[in-house]
């Protein structure tokens, strides 16, 4: 499920491939499913005793590019959709309508020294796709179109997986495995869009929804990496579950941390804190929504997140797995 998710492309405004596919695995398991106007999909779960409604997020949308230029030579000029950092684009693979392209730059060969040592700017770069003018490439591609990494994905090492967009597809194949089982519970599972432009799409999903708590299902930042003491170290990759107190976007509510923390501790479920409140995600939105709703993060790390090599540890994939699904029962029992 992880790697059919993985490589399907749904960057922040353009998911309905992967809206689709998730609805295709969830669809008869589920009281209803519905798709709002943003795009966001939301799937109830009518439980036997149904004396707690539970919200679970994760967004199916990741970061990637929108076309914004086609040069006279054939070029794609871009922008970045989502927090990209300029340094890892170079000579990356990607896609633009089932096109396949590489972001292009000088040869090094060809730069002076000058440009060598400074830092270069994304609209220095640009996407060839093959093209010998504007006429071929406008075959293929219009100003407006979205472009995503092109990347497969990989299991290396020790339970180690290689992919673009673990950020969150892998929440999403968690809810996914969820929504398959019997609940007690009432469970609402909110797949959200635009959530790497600003939480948009958990804004619009959240009007007329009244859960009891919400829990959020993300990949977060992990800096396990040589050079890095332990002290700046926000998780570390087969640490386990990423249980998050704060981010920039919104305090964690402490009743459900300490829940999650005991569901943990109870069932012998490998855990870590976030520690770091920098980044954000659909829990700043959800948190805030109507009266307030309380709301906690759990989280897989994934080093490189945000690229097209984003990397997890699948221990920790299924100790929040398996969290998330001690925690709901834990809850029946309320």
């Amino acid at each position: 499920m992880l790697r059919m998710l993985t490589e399907t492309d749904g960057v922040s405004g353009n998911e309905e491939r992967v809206r689709e596919l998730i609805r295709s695995q969830v669809e008869s398991y589920c009281s209803s499913v519905t798709v709002d106007s943003m795009g966001n999909m939301i799937c109830r779960k009518t439980g036997s005793v149904g004396k707690k409604t539970i919200l679970l997020s994760a967004h199916m949308d990741e970061v990637g590019f929108i076309i914004k230029k086609i040069t006279d030579g054939g070029y794609l000029a871009f922008e970045s959709v989502g927090g990209i950092d300029p340094k890892i684009l170079l000579s990356q693979q990607v896609t633009v309508n089932g096109v396949n392209g590489v972001i292009s730059f000088k040869a090094v060969h060809l730069s002076a020294k000058e440009e060598r040592e400074k830092p270069f700017k994304e609209d220095e770069l640009f996407i060839d796709i093959g093209a010998k003018n504007k006429a071929e490439a406008e075959k293929y591609v219009t100003v407006g179109d979205y472009c995503a990494f092109k990347s497969e994905y990989r299991e290396f090492g020790e339970n180690m997986v290689k992919a673009k967009a673990l950020d969150d597809r892998a929440g999403c194949a968690i809810l996914i495995d969820i929504l398959k089982k019997e609940t007690k519970v009432n469970l609402i599972c909110c797949f959200t869009v635009q959530e790497e432009v600003g939480l948009r799409g958990a804004k619009s999903a959240m009007r007329g929804l009244l859960p009891d708590f919400a829990i959020v299902v993300e990949g977060t930042t992990c800096n396990d990496l040589t050079g890095v003491s332990n002290e700046r170290r926000v998780t570390k990759c087969g640490g386990g579950a990423a249980i998050s107190v704060m981010e920039y976007s919104s305090v964690a509510n402490p009743e459900l941390v300490n829940m999650l923390i005991d569901t943990a501790k109870e069932n012998h479920i490998k855990w870590q804190y976030k520690a770091s409140v920098r980044g954000g995600n659909d829990a700043g939105a959800i948190s805030i929504s109507g009266g307030g709703v309380k709301t906690a993060s759990v989280s897989i790390p994934c080093r490189y997140i945000h690229s097209s090599v984003s990397v997890m540890n699948k221990n920790d994939f299924e100790a929040v797995r398996r969290l998330i699904n001690k925690f709901i029962e834990k809850a029946e029992e309320m």
